[in-house]
């Protein structure tokens, strides 16, 4: 994975797909203007929207959601000193949710 944004990879994934936004707008039930926005991060995705991208792009799920969260994480906290460590304390705080 490299340090693209969500935004970027899904459009070189539809790009690569030869889809047009509106046609992968349409699958998620959202305007084309708001897809546009996604890939151009001026707008954040839901996460509502993982699924049906991954269906559409023929991508993995897994990857899509994985891109997604890194994203996230990178924009909401990546210029914290503690960044790691607070990571690590998450994946103990969800393991232990989910036992």
């Amino acid at each position: 994975m490299s340090n693209e944004t969500f935004g970027d990879y899904i459009r070189k994934a539809r790009e690569a797909k030869n889809l047009p936004l509106r046609k992968v707008a349409a699958h998620l039930d959202i305007d084309t203007s708001t897809l546009s926005k996604v890939e151009r991060g001026e707008r954040p995705a839901s996460p509502d929207y993982l699924k049906p991208l991954s269906e559409i792009l023929q991508l993995d799920l897994k990857e899509v959601q994985t891109t997604f969260i890194a994203d996230k994480i990178n924009k909401d906290f990546g210029g914290l000193e503690h960044l790691t460590e607070g990571l690590k304390a998450a994946e103990k705080q969800i393991k232990k949710t989910k036992k």
